[in-house]
């Protein structure tokens, strides 16, 4: 932890900059998965679970050591609340800096992705919101807050990167939503008509879900690591602390 800590802007780029890549992982290697195999949608679920491991991987280690990492607004939020009990982590303010960064980052990278592929930005019409899909995404939302704040409060934050690229990677697979987990990827996932693309009729209903995943998340990890919010600071991974130097 460093006693002078990047400048708001600075972090709010990085997580503008990290969301819109991961999403622009997510629906590129989708498309490329639907180009190199258009009649095997188990297959082309591989190809895009392990692009986004992989990515998201590298995003960590990239922009982890300016704003953390968080690329989700789900982790922010949990992040703030999480602090209020030790007066760490970020404040609402920040916190609503880094929701802004991330939503218009996520639309970015959807954006960035058709045009890639010259596919063309389109609302996506992929109907999404079944149940199970609703109930999967709290399951996933609530395992991935859980995994990030744990490993904070047991120091073992350098582990977050592989940790977190591993957790989506499974969850790909063990939920029926595929794991979006993350309310600025699904929102900018809107924006692409492919295989990644979620229509805007099914958004709200996981955004929900994912809110009411990390609320249960939270309640786990103050029952399981009750020391947890003293360790805010150092989600997703170890970073510049977030308090202004007195």
């Amino acid at each position: 932890m460093t006693s002078n800590p990047p400048l708001l802007w600075r972090r709010a780029l990085a997580e503008a900059l990290g969301t819109c890549l991961l999403v622009a992982i997510v629906v590129g290697s989708g498309i490329t998965a639907q180009q190199l195999s258009p009649n095997d949608i188990g297959l082309q679920l591989l190809q895009n679970s392990t692009a986004t491991v992989l990515g998201l991987t590298v995003l960590i280690l990239i922009f982890g050591p300016v704003s953390g990492a968080h690329f989700n607004p789900v982790v922010s939020l949990v992040d703030w609340v999480l602090g209020r009990r030790s007066d760490t982590g970020l404040t609402l303010r920040e916190v609503g800096t880094y929701v802004a960064a991330q939503t218009v980052g996520g639309i970015a990278g959807s954006v960035l992705a058709n045009a890639m592929f010259e596919v063309g930005t389109s609302i996506s019409t992929k109907e999404r919101a079944t149940p199970g899909h609703l109930l999967a995404e709290v399951v996933a939302t609530a395992g991935l807050v859980l995994l990030i704040f744990s490993l904070a409060a047991t120091k073992r934050g350098s582990l977050a990167a592989p940790a977190v690229g591993a957790y989506i990677g499974a969850a790909y697979w063990f939920t029926s939503s595929t794991s979006f987990a993350n309310p600025a990827v699904t929102v900018g996932r809107i924006f692409s008509d492919t295989f990644a693309g979620i229509a805007p009729g099914s958004a709200p209903g996981f955004i929900l879900m994912q809110l009411i995943g990390a609320g249960v998340g939270l309640g786990l990890l103050l029952i399981l690591f009750p020391s947890s919010a003293r360790t805010a600071d150092e989600v997703v991974v170890p970073h510049a602390a977030d308090k202004p130097v007195s």
